[in-house]
């Protein structure tokens, strides 16, 4: 089986929209609170700007919720290319739904085209916008391999992402620089033990 293989290194990932003025009110006043809670003046110096750039901050790492992912993936193009698509390294950033903390790392997203190919982006994009809301890593691999295949009807989907938890690294167990796999598997990739073999050879073969 022949690879394509591309770097996403130094790719430009789009610009998020923001949120509603009157949710971006509602978060900092919540912030504000939370302030106050644990004793704090958020009147003082330090803190007097703070809500607003959580909400600012918020408003951007929560640009995905309620815009599909399928709209990246309408302009494909006719390519008469049966061997596997591999890209590789996509930077992503999201927030845990359970802590609201931070988890990065890289995706390596794969296809194997049935006569229609997608621009390299517009893969990239769907990674950023599925991270860009509350969300569990499990459930982030599963979607971006099923937006693929539901979209662009492949033979074959293969995800692998590569994530450190800010969650895990700062509380509780606090163990910093431990990474956590997972992968989504669909149609040959899945079924084909050496079309699979390809893909996760390429897959773990990050620096």
């Amino acid at each position: 089986m022949r690879i394509d293989e591309t770097s996403t290194s130094g790719l430009e990932t789009p610009q998020p929209t923001g949120v509603t003025p009157l949710a971006r009110a509602r978060i900092e006043r919540a912030v504000r609170e939370i302030l106050e809670a644990f004793g704090e003046d958020p009147t003082r110096e330090g803190l007097r700007e703070t809500p607003r750039r959580v909400a600012s901050m918020y408003a951007e790492m929560f640009a995905g919720l309620g815009r599909d992912p399928t709209e990246l993936l309408q302009v494909t193009f006719d390519e008469d290319h049966h061997d596997l698509v591999f890209l590789r390294d996509v930077p992503f950033h999201s927030l845990c739904e359970h802590h609201l903390l931070p988890f990065s790392g890289v995706v390596h997203v794969a296809y194997v085209p049935s006569g229609r190919v997608v621009g390299v982006s517009k893969l990239a994009r769907v990674v950023d916008l599925l991270a860009r809301r509350p969300q569990l890593q499990e459930r982030l691999t599963g979607q971006i391999a099923d937006v693929i295949e539901r979209e662009l009807a492949p033979h074959g989907v293969g995800v692998v992402v590569a994530a450190e938890h800010t969650c895990m690294a700062i509380r509780g167990v606090r163990a910093s620089g431990a990474r956590m796999i997972t992968s989504a598997l669909r149609g040959c990739l899945r079924e084909d033990p050496v079309a699979r073999a390809d893909f996760l050879a390429l897959a773990g073969g990050q620096p």
